[in-house]
């Protein structure tokens, strides 16, 4: 009996949904298609696993279990009631459900989650104490939609990076941006101001191969679907491709010492002490290491983060003629909120499109071979 495919969403941060999209193609997912907020594919329930542990630059997974309409409360309340709960969850599996409301007749959204929380509890009996999973009922033209969240906690949360500084460049941003400047996992990569590692140990994954989700546990786990036995095997899969070249090593320097000892740290966690080196210094030290030309991929202070924004110009003027000098060959990724820091640094740069970060907006310029 063939199982039709589910509906699935892979959300992104908004203005990355092309390099979503490109990342699910070359990993095999079926049909992505970049839309608002993320990147549609289709697949069964092992797809699903696949995109919480392979994909960088997913946000969250979502599921589309079914949908039906409803006029008012009651007529949802029954529907709900009537909706195969059991297909899905586990007897005993606490669900939250946030509803929105949109040009329908039902327009009280706390009152719409409340009916659908009620049917689920009809269906699956007596919650346990574990965390609930998240289901989101999107009402809109009187079409109740409903979506699982597979994920749980956000994909950015790889389980390794458990020190962090101030104003952290979350995993699927970074990602993202790695992507965007070309970087496919053959050639080094210096952060020069390397904050908790961000940056440097996603470079190192992807040259490693190593699964993004590997160190982590996902909503899915506990779902009616789940296989242990084949999620092992899906876990446990070799990396496809070529073996990574054992010569490279990624790199990470900050003026702060805690800094440093963060990013070391968060390397020994994911395992890759032995390709990783981080180092105390200040820009103005920065040097071109032995071997080919790489990426320099970096995420400076910006005034609106940490402070007054005028100091900063000294700053990133000083990495554009340190990277003009000394890394003849090399390209640059540079994230900021301030296109007026990124032109301090007097390098020929290109903008890429903002990206909500944190409640502010930044931006990859992009630049090089120097």
């Amino acid at each position: 009996m063939n199982v039709p495919d589910l509906d699935i969403f892979l959300a992104a941060a908004p203005g990355l949904e092309p390099a979503l999209a490109e990342e699910a193609r070359a990993l095999g997912f079926a049909r992505p298609q970049p839309v608002p907020g993320g990147v549609t594919t289709a697949g069964p329930w092992a797809e699903v696993w696949r995109a919480n542990l392979s994909l960088r630059g997913a946000a969250r997974v979502l599921v589309r279990l079914g949908s039906f309409r409803a006029l008012h409360l009651a007529q949802l309340d029954r529907r709900a009631r009537k909706f195969p709960w059991a297909e899905t969850f586990r007897p005993g599996t606490p669900v939250k459900v946030e509803a929105s409301c949109r040009g329908s007749k039902i327009y009280h959204a706390g009152a719409a989650a409340e009916r659908v929380e009620t049917a689920l509890r009809a269906a699956l009996g007596p919650a346990s104490d574990e965390e609930p999973l998240r289901l989101l009922a999107r009402i809109e033209d009187d079409l109740v939609t409903l979506s699982l969240d597979t994920s749980g906690a956000p994909l950015h949360q790889r389980g390794f990076k458990q020190e962090v500084g101030k104003a952290p460049l979350r995993e699927t941003l970074a990602a993202a941006f790695l992507r965007q400047c070309g970087y496919c996992g053959d050639e080094p990569v210096i952060d020069p101001m390397c904050g908790s590692g961000t940056f440097v140990l996603e470079a190192a994954e992807i040259a490693l191969g190593l699964l993004p989700g590997r160190g982590r546990s996902f909503a899915f786990e506990r779902l009616a679907s789940f296989d242990q036995a084949a999620w092992d095997g899906l876990r446990d899969r070799p990396p496809p491709g070529p073996a990574p070249a054992p010569a490279l090593l990624f790199r990470g320097y900050d003026r702060d010492q805690g800094a440093v000892r963060m990013a070391t740290a968060n390397a020994a966690r994911a395992g890759l002490s032995a390709v990783t080196r981080f180092a105390c210094q200040p820009i103005s030290e920065l040097a071109r290491p032995e071997g080919p030309p790489g990426l320099v991929m970096v995420n400076p202070p910006y005034g609106a983060r940490i402070g007054e924004k005028k100091p900063l110009f000294a700053l990133y003027a000083t990495l554009g003629k340190v990277l003009a000098e000394r890394f003849q060959g090399w390209r640059l990724g540079l994230v900021t909120s301030e296109p007026q820091l990124a032109r301090a640094t007097g390098l020929a740069l290109q903008a890429g499109p903002p990206i909500p970060h944190g409640g502010l907006k930044v931006q990859l310029w992009r630049g090089g071979p120097f």
